[in-house]
């Protein structure tokens, strides 16, 4: 059976740039095991199959799969297929926001499309309510296994472990240049941590309520995640760094030559803080799938 398959470019407005993202628009009818071939096929970090509904409420149910397992949520795989899905008219263009429900492994949760001139330009996704869980890791060590010295890390703010739909270590350094620095080892990082499926997100704060990030996933390294941005957003807001409904803009990817910009507001919902995630992208291949 022949299905359609795009690639995009994910939080940046220019081709090969951003966080690549391979999207499968008619994924119905494929087992588990075929959705997870094919990511490995596709090689990237994230590739999405977008099938029908379960329920009646949601608009599509988005499943999202790594090279080697399935994900319930991430940041970058909802923002380029919704981007996708809007330029394909699934969702009907109309000048200024467009309100959809989507389906994914974290539950029934809100996307809004912004479109101007009838394209969408902007995407974004409401993640789940900010868990913080504190992370007992030897600053020391976490250091070392990033090329780092110990006084790199700033001692003003704590390690922590944040999830707004999946865990990452929030390591906060003490300025942007210590980013270009990194020099990551993947085993002791991942003895260290020990969580598999936990980004370490090494950020520095700058002018303007900006930062920069750089996101290590243990073995590799991401353009931009934004799962970890999002709650890279909750955690400033949690230690007062950042004010609720103010936009933190969020650069990453610099050192792979992969730049892109994630852009996070803060909202406080029933006492919980909930984090905006919004970006753009840039669709640069279609194909067919043939099996």
């Amino acid at each position: 059976m022949k299905r359609s398959v795009y690639q995009l470019d994910v939080f940046t407005d220019k081709p090969l740039a951003g966080n690549p993202l391979a999207v499968v628009t008619d994924g119905d009818g494929l087992s588990s095991r075929q959705m997870q071939a094919i990511a490995r096929e596709m090689n990237l970090s994230e590739t999405v199959f977008v099938q029908k509904p379960t329920g009646n409420r949601a608009l599509a149910r988005l499943r999202i799969f790594t090279t080697t397992r399935e994900l319930p949520l991430a940041g970058h795989p909802v923002i380029g297929t919704w981007f996708l899905l809007a330029l394909l008219g699934v969702v009907p263009a109309r000048e200024g926001s467009v309100h959809v429900l989507q389906q994914t492994g974290a539950g029934i949760l809100p996307v809004d499309i912004a479109f101007h001139e009838g394209r969408p330009v902007r995407v974004a996704m409401t993640q789940k309510p900010a868990e913080f869980r504190p992370a007992r890791i030897d600053r020391r060590a976490l250091a070392g296994t990033l090329g780092l010295g110990p006084r790199d890390i700033d001692p003003s703010l704590p390690l922590e472990y944040v999830s707004t739909g999946v865990f990452s270590l929030q390591v906060p350094l003490r300025r942007r240049a210590l980013l270009q620095r990194i020099e990551m080892n993947p085993p002791a990082l991942r003895k260290l941590v020990r969580d598999p499926g936990a980004v370490v997100y090494c950020f520095a704060l700058a002018s303007g309520n900006a930062a920069y990030a750089r996101g290590m996933m243990q073995v590799s390294e991401d353009p931009a995640t934004g799962s970890a941005a999002g709650a890279l957003g909750a955690y400033l807001v949690h230690q007062g760094r950042l004010k609720l409904a103010t936009a933190l803009e969020i650069h990453q990817g610099i050192e792979m030559l992969r730049p892109s910009r994630i852009r996070v507001e803060v909202l406080a919902q029933h006492g919980k803080l909930v984090p905006r995630v919004s970006g753009t992208a840039v669709p640069i291949m279609q194909g067919i799938l043939d099996f």
